[in-house]
């Protein structure tokens, strides 16, 4: 077994390519098999992508799976398009369908449509019903595999799958087994504890209890309140006429937060999507572009509040110093407030319409943090250049701004929530420039007002 030091210094490229060019799918499996899949994964990436088609197309379909799944979700979804369908499907077969649906959901749909049309129809229906169903709900989370049995069967049914080598059984992954009627409602699920101690003659309705459901529009935060209460592995999801389509699982709602915090903390950085290195660079460019060229308008709208006040920066050029301190450290508090906002609005304990009490919470601490930074850097100031004036206007101007930070980085996320806006994308490039541009405005229009006091 190779140790942690071996792996990271690993370079299986040039065997990997080799084996490619002479489609020895035994060298490439032998090569890839024994490695943790993210190094797998990583061996991977390292390839063209016309290498990495040829070896998804000649490893074991098992093999490819797991690397598929290792991916961010646009990167596996990439990796399946480019393959020929037939193939694509031997390497879906393996996942469970609420991977499938995510991947599937990723591509164009042409690619889609045709991946689909080659799957087995009725496991081609459950993946079109999953990906109707948006992201962050019950539908959208849960897989259609389901541990069920008629309310007509015995304890002895249920033993004599579980003692099986179905391979299906897998997917169920520890599901406890629930309870159907004829009409495909979930009546009971019985504990594995109660199987193993009921006679197996005794009838499953006998032993089983109701369960609790949930709809397929539960949101992610609601089912996350639900297995935090619960110690359940997996939660019955039900249309609205009563019937089981699918089972959603506390790993699928970890995974799901996980994502939306990665996700949210990349977009507040300006980055879009699962961007990762191996990606086609004009792709990977067009999308910081994206970002980068609205920030470039929205900073020269700030650079403006500075030529309005070209004569006050040339009478008293120290505030020059000062201008970058004050609008830097009102947007790392602007920042601090855009942290909590998007925290709570995934955890659903804030709404739009909370923005006035948000706002209210906020420039309370705002006004504390003010005037506690104001006074520090005014002294800073004013023992620097022994200017108590100067002192005066950068202290007083990053109080104003600090208080005005905090207000919009609690409560735009939640505006932009309210008009259909992604609020972890937009919400940093606003306020950096609406900082920038009241830290300016605020000191030099308060150094004009001083400046009997500063020449």
């Amino acid at each position: 077994m190779q140790t942690e030091t071996q792996i990271d210094h690993l370079d299986l490229s040039p065997q990997l390519r080799a084996a490619a060019d002479a489609k020895d799918a035994q060298t490439l499996n032998a090569l890839l098999d024994p490695l943790p899949y993210s190094e797998a994964l990583r061996e991977l990436l390292n390839l063209a992508p016309e290498e990495r088609d040829v070896v998804l197309s000649l490893v074991s379909p098992e093999l490819a799976a797991e690397l598929v799944e290792e991916a961010p979700h646009e990167m596996g979804a990439d990796l399946i398009e480019r393959l020929e369908a037939s193939r694509a499907v031997e390497i879906l077969d393996e996942m469970d369908s609420d991977i499938q649906a995510d991947l599937l959901g990723d591509m164009e749909d042409a690619d889609a449509e045709a991946i689909l049309s080659e799957m087995d129809a009725e496991d081609a229906a459950d993946v079109r019903r999953l990906v109707e169903y948006d992201d962050d709900t019950a539908g959208g989370l849960m897989m259609s595999e389901v541990f069920k049995f008629s309310d007509t069967q015995t304890v002895g049914n249920v033993l004599k799958q579980l003692a099986s080598d179905d391979e299906d059984f897998d997917r169920y992954r520890g599901q406890h087994p629930y309870i159907m009627d004829a009409q495909g409602h979930p009546v009971g699920v019985v504990s594995l504890r109660g199987l193993l101690t009921a006679k197996r003659s005794m009838p499953l309705t006998s032993i089983m209890v109701e369960p609790m459901t949930v709809d397929v529009s539960t949101s992610l935060e609601t089912l996350d309140d639900i297995f935090n209460e619960h110690p359940f592995l997996g939660i019955p999801v039900v249309e609205a006429d009563g019937r089981l389509v699918g089972v959603v699982l506390r790993t699928a709602v970890s995974q799901a937060l996980l994502e939306r915090s990665e996700s949210e903390t990349l977009k507040l950085q300006g980055v879009v999507g699962d961007e990762l290195r191996s990606m086609p660079t004009w792709l990977r460019s067009k999308r910081r572009l994206a970002w980068l060229s609205a920030n470039i308008v929205l900073n020269i709208i700030a650079a403006s509040v500075i030529s309005a006040y070209e004569e006050t920066l040339t009478a008293v050029i120290a505030i020059a110093i000062f201008l970058p301190m004050v609008s830097d450290m009102s947007g790392c508090s602007g920042n601090q407030a855009v942290g909590v906002t998007m925290r709570e609005l995934s955890l659903g304990l804030v709404r739009p319409v909370d923005a006035m009490r948000v706002w209210m919470k906020e420039i309370s601490v705002g006004v504390i943090n003010g005037i506690a930074l104001g006074i520090l850097i005014g002294i800073v100031a004013w023992i620097w250049k022994g200017q108590p004036a100067l002192g005066l206007v950068i202290g007083l101007a990053l109080a104003l701004n600090t208080m005005l930070a905090v207000s919009i980085g609690g409560v735009v996320p939640l505006l932009l929530k309210r008009l259909g806006q992604d609020p972890a994308a937009a919400s940093g490039p606003l306020l950096t420039t609406v900082t920038d541009m009241a830290g300016f405005f605020f000191v030099l229009s308060l150094a004009t007002l001083m400046m009997p006091w500063l020449i």
